[in-house]
């Protein structure tokens, strides 16, 4: 693939798509920056939760977005580690009065930078 600057830059713009279809609940966007293979879990306090990409979209779609709460957009990137055409993303998703903290692996598919597992935890 491409050289790490490009990689960084790709996978920037994946993580930006991620975090839009998050805060406006825009479900087509979140569709497609995640594999549609990819698992979802999530440590809620102190409790394991499996879901697939699946359920993970309908539980965005039939909630009020961020957005529509008036929420202010406070989503960033905390880390990024790529090795050849995989990436592990820190990143932080302060929403609903949580903080929470996804580490997300990606992936190239058919030349697509994809996020192909999602491992979430709230910290308050």
């Amino acid at each position: 693939m491409e050289n790490f600057g490009t990689n960084a830059a790709l996978i920037t713009a994946v993580l930006m798509n991620y975090f839009n279809g998050i805060y406006n609940g825009d479900v087509p966007l979140l569709q497609s920056v995640f594999h549609p293979q990819a698992i979802i879990g999530f440590d809620l306090n102190g409790e394991t939760h499996f879901k697939t990409v699946n359920q993970y979209l309908e539980g965005v779609k039939n909630r009020k977005s961020p957005q529509e709460l008036g929420e202010e957009f406070k989503m960033k990137i905390l880390s990024l580690e790529i090795i050849n055409n995989t990436a592990v993303a820190k990143v932080q998703v302060p929403i609903f009065e949580y903080n929470y903290y996804d580490l997300l692996s990606l992936i190239v598919v058919d030349g697509k930078w994809v996020i192909s597992n999602k491992l979430a935890t709230k910290v308050n």
